[in-house]
Parts: structure tokens; sequence; C-alpha cells
């Protein structure tokens, strides 16, 4: 199987302190891939790379003929301005601005699309309700409901299930399993181990190196758990970057 994306020898840095450290491997086109790792790990540095808002301090994200633009992406919920005055079907309706461009209204398949997506969520009939008055669980319903009108191939989430209820989750987890289905390349960051080893099949244990990646039964095992954690507690904030070139693995 081809890989959706390939990550050869990145390193993404934070003002010059790498946060993703010479990073080899592939996540196959139809895969459903979990990254985990401790906190200050580098997974939402990693996420943000792969999606185009950061660029490598050395290396590349390899992603053939995608184009980011095309890559459907949700980040993390604090990064939402909710106090723009949207309503629900403005923001899910934005998932089509490849097709309409920016700048044209919806046309009725644009609007049915809406709907469509809307009553998937468990949505229907908040079109007309403003962002601002959801609740946190409400809101991420929105954003995937924006995620099926935008079509894309492949799907990338930062914490998705953080801060919502347990009925949310589960029923945002049966979308996440119905995109997998239809073979589009999931990849979400995710804190839940006992999710992840239900949910993803695949999982990368990150500790801004790469502990393990590949089959999700081995990569969570006490030995690669503890050895994540040991890297996370002997991190230094002034490490500088390296300019070794590890050879490529793969996972």
């Amino acid at each position: 199987m081809s890989a959706a994306i390939a990550l050869h020898n990145l390193t993404v840095a934070y003002e010059r302190r790498a946060a993703v450290h010479h990073l080899n491997g592939r996540f196959e086109a139809g895969s459903l891939t979990a990254i985990v790792g401790p906190n200050g790990a580098g997974k939402s540095t990693l996420i943000k790379a792969i999606v185009g808002a950061l660029k490598p301090a050395t290396g590349r994200v390899e992603r053939g003929q995608l184009a980011t633009r095309t890559m459907g992406y949700l980040p993390q919920a604090a990064e939402i301005d909710r106090s723009f005055p949207l309503s629900v079907a403005d923001v899910v309706a934005m998932g089509a601005w490849r097709s309409i461009g920016a700048f044209f209204g919806l046309g009725r398949e644009q609007a049915q699309r809406t709907a469509a997506a809307l009553q998937a969520v468990g949505l229907e009939g908040f079109a007309g309700r403003s962002m601002g008055s959801l609740s946190a669980g409400q809101v991420q319903r929105v954003l995937f409901a924006r995620l099926l009108v935008q079509d894309a191939a492949v799907i990338v989430l930062d914490e998705p299930f953080t801060a919502i209820d347990a009925r949310t989750t589960h029923d945002l987890l049966q979308l996440v399993h119905t995109w997998h289905g239809q073979g589009r390349t999931v990849i979400a960051v995710l804190h839940d181990l006992e999710q992840v080893r239900e949910h993803f099949p695949q999982t990368l244990l990150l500790a801004r190196d790469a502990i393990a990646w590949g089959n999700t039964a081995e990569v969570l095992s006490i030995d690669n758990l503890r050895q994540a954690r040991n890297m996370a507690e002997y991190w230094s904030a002034a490490a500088e970057l390296c300019s070794q070139h590890p050879e490529e693995p793969g996972p």
C-alpha cells in the first residue's frame, strides 16, 4: 500500500528548540493512526507540520499529490475562536470552500450537504444557532460536520475528544470509524490509551523521538511506555538543534 504521508528525517522546531526530532516513517493510505506520548512530546507540533502550518527545521513531509489545503484538519479546542459571530450553518459550510470559493454563496447542493452533515452529527435544527451559544461537545460536533462537508481524503485531528462528554465522544468515534471504512487516512492526537487500544489499529508513540510506530498492541507495551516517560523526564529545554541524520527505519 502506498504512503499517504511520509516523514523523512523530520525535525520541527519551536523558537530554535527541537520539538520533533529526526522522525522517519509513513502513514499508509487508508490507515487509522493515533499519536500518543507524554505532555510536551511534540504531538501537536508534528500535526501542524503534517498539515503545513509549521515548516520543518530539517527534513521534509512528503504528501505525494496531496495538497495541504485539501486535508481535513481539526485543531485543539483552545485554538478555536468561538466569539466570532458565525452561525452553525456558516461554520459547517466552510468545509465546501474549495468547491464554491471564498466569496460565493452556497448553492442548493452545498446547502443540502450542510444540512445532511448536521444531521449526521446529531445537530439537526441547530443551523441558525450561534457558535458562542453551544456547549463544548456541540462545538466539536459542528467541527466534525464541517469535515464531513469538506470530504477530504486525509483527516487530521488534534485532541478531538478532550473535555467533551462520553456520548459525544462515542458518536464522533463512530464517524472516525466510518471515515476509516471509506478508505480515508485518519491521524489523531489522543491521550486516552484505552481508547486508542480499542479504536485505533496503528499508533505512533512519540517523545520528541519516535519510541515505536506500528501495531497498537505492540507499540503500547509497558517497556515502550516506560521509555517514553523516562525520555520526557530527561528532556533539556536548552537543547539546540542537532545535525545528525539517522537512517530511515519506517514504522
